[in-house]
Order: C-alpha cells, then sequence, then structure tokens
C-alpha cells in the first residue's frame, strides 16, 4: 500500500546500513564530513556511522554534535518555546516561517530532542539535492522529498501524492513533520504563507477542507534570528533580478546560501509556537468558498507567526532608519543602532556587483530586519 511513497519517503531503518556504505564509499561526502568534523578521523565516524541502527540515532548521536557546534561558535543560543502546545507528544504539523535552507528544522528537532520529544520530518525541494550524497543524507535524515521542475500535470499527482505521504505520517506514523509556509526563503521577510500549501495539505484526508487540515494538526510556528547570515545574499540577488529579470540562482549559488546560512553569525535564535489551528478552524463556515477558505486559513498561519515572532533591537532599528526617524527608540539604545547600523555597513560591503546600487542594496537589507516587526505592527 505504501509503495507508492518509496520515491520520496525518508529511508526505512533496515535501509540505512547499505546507503552508509554508500556514503562512505562517496569521495564528497568523505570530503564535507570532513570539514563538517574537524579533528575526528574518518574511519572513526565511518564506524560511528555503521553503529547507528535508526535515523534517530544517526541525528542524535551524528548530527547534534554538528549543530552543538554551530550553536556554540555561530550564535548566542537557541531557544524553543513550545508552552502553546496542550499535548506536546502529540504528532503536528509544524507550518514555519523560512530563513535557513539547513538549520530551520535542525535546530527545531534538536531542540524537541532536549525536551525529551522526537524530532520532525523534514519537506525538503529537490531543487537542493544537487548532489546523490546530499539526496541520501537528508533521507537518512528524516527528510521527505517535495518535487519540483514537473509539467502541470506531474505537479498536480505530485502534490497529491506528497498530501497523502504527509496524512500517512501524521495519522498513522503519529510523526511530527515540519515544512515552510512557502516554496523558498522569503527574500525579504516578509512571512506569508502560500495558499498553494493548504491546497496541497488538503488534497488527501476524508471529510470536507476543514475536516482534511484538521486532520493535520497545524501549528504555526515563528522562527526568530537576530541575524540572517544570508542577508546580503538576498540583497544582491534582488538587484541582479532588479536589473536581469531573467537571473536564475546556480547550483553553486545554492551551495554558497546552504554554507553561509550554516556558518555565518546568527546572534540569538529563538522558536515559538502559536497553539495548534483546529479549534480556529472549527470556527470557520465550511460552506465558504474554497478560496476564500484556504485565504483565511492562510491568514490564521500569518497571524500565528507574526504575534509569536521574538523582535530584537535590530528590528526597530531598522525600521527607524528607513522611515528616517525614531518611532521606536525605546526599544533599543545608542550603541544597537551604532552596532547594527555598522553590520549593515559591513554586510553591504561583501557585495561584489557590477553597477552595484548601494541605496538599493541597504534599502533591501534594512526591510530584511524591518518587515517582521511591521507585519507584528499589523495585528
Amino acid at each position: 500500500m505504501y509503495e507508492e511513497f518509496d520515491e520520496i519517503r525518508p529511508y526505512y531503518d533496515e535501509e540505512l546500513p547499505a546507503v552508509f556504505e554508500e556514503l562512505i564509499a562517496d569521495p564528497a561526502f568523505r570530503h564535507v564530513l570532513e570539514l563538517a568534523l574537524p579533528g575526528v578521523p574518518f574511519d572513526v565516524l565511518a564506524s560511528r556511522m555503521r553503529m547507528c541502527k535508526s535515523k534517530l540515532q544517526f541525528q542524535v548521536d551524528f548530527c547534534y554534535d554538528f549543530l552543538k557546534r554551530i550553536i556554540r561558535e555561530a550564535t548566542l543560543g537557541v531557544t524553543l518555546d513550545n508552552s502553546s502546545l496542550a499535548d506536546e507528544g502529540k504528532a503536528y504539523t509544524y507550518v514555519s516561517n523560512h530563513r535557513d535552507i539547513v538549520l530551520d528544522s535542525g535546530f527545531l528537532s534538536l531542540m524537541l530532542v532536549e525536551k525529551g520529544l522526537n524530532t520532525v520530518e523534514i519537506a525538503i525541494g529537490d531543487n537542493l539535492l544537487i548532489y546523490p550524497w546530499i539526496k541520501k543524507l537528508v533521507r537518512i535524515n528524516k527528510s521527505f522529498i517535495v518535487q519540483r521542475a514537473l509539467t502541470m500535470r506531474q505537479m498536480l499527482e505530485a502534490s497529491a501524492r506528497m498530501s497523502r505521504y504527509m496524512h500517512y505520517t501524521i495519522g498513522l506514523k503519529h510523526q511530527s513533520i515540519w515544512i515552510a509556509q512557502r516554496e523558498g526563503r522569503a527574500k525579504d521577510s516578509n512571512d506569508r504563507t502560500q495558499e498553494s500549501i493548504l491546497k496541497m495539505f488538503a488534497m488527501a484526508g476524508e471529510g470536507d477542507v476543514i475536516s482534511r487540515l484538521k486532520e493535520m494538526n497545524i501549528v504555526p510556528l515563528a522562527i526568530s534570528y537576530e541575524f540572517d547570515p544570508c542577508d546580503y545574499l538576498k540583497a544582491k540577488e534582488f538587484q541582479m533580478k532588479r536589473d536581469n529579470p531573467d537571473y536564475k540562482k546556480t547550483t553553486a549559488d545554492d551551495l554558497l546560501n546552504m554554507q553561509t546560512g550554516l556558518m555565518g553569525w546568527k546572534g540569538h535564535v529563538h522558536f515559538c509556537t502559536a497553539p495548534c489551528l483546529n479549534e480556529q478552524l472549527e470556527r470557520l463556515d465550511p460552506a465558504l468558498p474554497k478560496q476564500e477558505l484556504f485565504a483565511r486559513v492562510a491568514g490564521l498561519i500569518d497571524r500565528g507567526i507574526f504575534a509569536n515572532y521574538r523582535l530584537y533591537p535590530n528590528n526597530y532599528v531598522a525600521a527607524d532608519l528607513l522611515e528616517g526617524g525614531n518611532r521606536f527608540a525605546a526599544h533599543y539604545t545608542a550603541d544597537d543602532r551604532q552596532r547594527f547600523t555598522a553590520y549593515i555597513d559591513r554586510q553591504l560591503g561583501r557585495i561584489d556587483l557590477p553597477g552595484k546600487d548601494d541605496d538599493f542594496l541597504r534599502g533591501k537589507l534594512l526591510e530584511m530586519y524591518a518587515n517582521p516587526l511591521r507585519n507584528q505592527l499589523s495585528l
């Protein structure tokens, strides 16, 4: 019955030994592993891999040393507040804003394990699975594959299959899921849920649209990075798209974004859940036109994310710099303002572009930090 998921699902635990051997024999994987965990001989790492009997054991024994190193070296701490969830052990679909390709779901899983809970299964786009070893590694790491670059008919079939998989994962496996609120990251940090994500959720399940969405136990999740290491890369991309509407990121660009996001300075990082949406879904009129229903549910997720976003002095300084005033001065010190202004100058200096438009780029960088505040004020 579940063979239809074989192309997209994480590996079963019994498949791991063979996949481990394939990875251990891959020179590219070896090179990356030695960079990620320096000072540990590869033979020792290979032996540790072979001892992992489950995906969860691989995550805890293998991935979390790397994540904890990132927390030590590139953050001022990562925290999770999931006190809004009455039943922590329930299987939820965490729908979050999206800042970092790897760390949004990685940090969430690490924080859940440290609270004695299970890790999440992760929805990941196949556009990021650039090399065979990456695809294998993410499927070991409890990821399922979102297929993209398909024809319209193939896209409908792939979306329906993914919906069935997610309902099966929540309902029968009792396994939580993490998925971004939109395809790709919101480059300007204006975090808005794509209704197409919700339409995909509702393709499977029983009953009307509201019943199908309730089966997913949707939890809006706000992820707040004090600093976004990729901010200058996103600003650069804005100008490149402005100057050349046909501009498309390359594989090398994706890899640079992943590496910069992983190793760059993030300051404080906070995860905060809103309450599960089921009670709010019950209050919606199931007779509403589907388009309006999906728009309202997207609005519920957005409000959950906006309200629980942790604002830092940077966000207030950015808004004042954009507006040319001191409306939010009560939320930061003169030192905060000076530090953030110097930070923006440094990030601007990292952008290497012919015809570099400093004013445009500075505006884009400031918008990235001001938009979470603007969205919270709009509630």
